[in-house]
């Protein structure tokens, strides 16, 4: 099949009908963009409305060789452990009266 063909018979008449489309009236997004599109909901946090996937599971359902491909990719969009959370923790026990 040639991949092209779901693009034009599928998401191009969806992008048209629901105005998604540049300033020629063309089809905004293709293929590529709905790659990128599942695999930021994949790796969005469930609060989000995301699937908070770990990174290797991430690489498995893109089809990634290796785990750098994922993160060198899409790594800035992992939710952050460092958010000062525990730090805040610490001060506030640290200086409980």
């Amino acid at each position: 099949m040639n991949p092209n063909n779901p693009s034009r018979s599928a998401l191009d008449p969806a992008q048209i009908i629901a105005g998604v489309v540049d300033g020629d009236g063309r089809p905004k997004y293709g293929m590529h963009s709905l790659r990128h599109f599942y695999a930021s909901w994949c790796i969005n946090r469930k609060k989000d409305g995301g699937l908070e996937l770990p990174p290797k599971t991430v690489q498995d359902r893109l089809g990634h060789a290796s785990i750098v491909i994922t993160l060198d990719r899409y790594g800035h969009l992992f939710p952050s452990s460092d958010d000062g959370a525990e730090l805040a923790t610490a001060e506030r026990a640290l200086f409980a009266t």
